[in-house]
C-alpha cells in the first residue's frame, strides 16, 4: 500500500471516529429525550431511534479504531 493510500485510509476514519461520536451522543440524548413523551408510543419510538444512533455510532468509531490500529493512525 502507497503512502498515500495510507494516508488516505487514516484520514477517513478519522471523519469516521468524529461522526460516530456524534451519533452516540446524539442517540443519548434521544434515549434521555423519552423521559419527557406523554405517550407508550412516543416513548418507544425515541427508545428505538436512540438505540439505532447509538449502534450505528458504535460501529462507525469500533471500525475506525480497527482501521487506526490496522495502519499505525493516530489513536487518540
Amino acid at each position: 500500500m502507497t503512502e498515500t493510500a495510507r494516508k488516505i485510509k487514516i484520514k477517513s476514519a478519522l471523519m469516521n471516529r468524529a461522526l460516530g461520536i456524534f451519533m452516540l451522543l446524539f442517540g443519548a440524548i434521544i434515549v434521555v429525550a423519552m423521559a419527557f413523551t406523554e405517550t407508550f408510543v412516543q416513548r418507544m419510538t425515541d427508545l428505538v431511534a436512540g438505540l439505532i444512533l447509538i449502534s450505528l455510532g458504535g460501529g462507525l468509531v469500533w471500525k475506525a479504531r480497527q482501521t487506526l490500529k490496522k495502519h499505525d493512525g493516530e489513536t487518540k
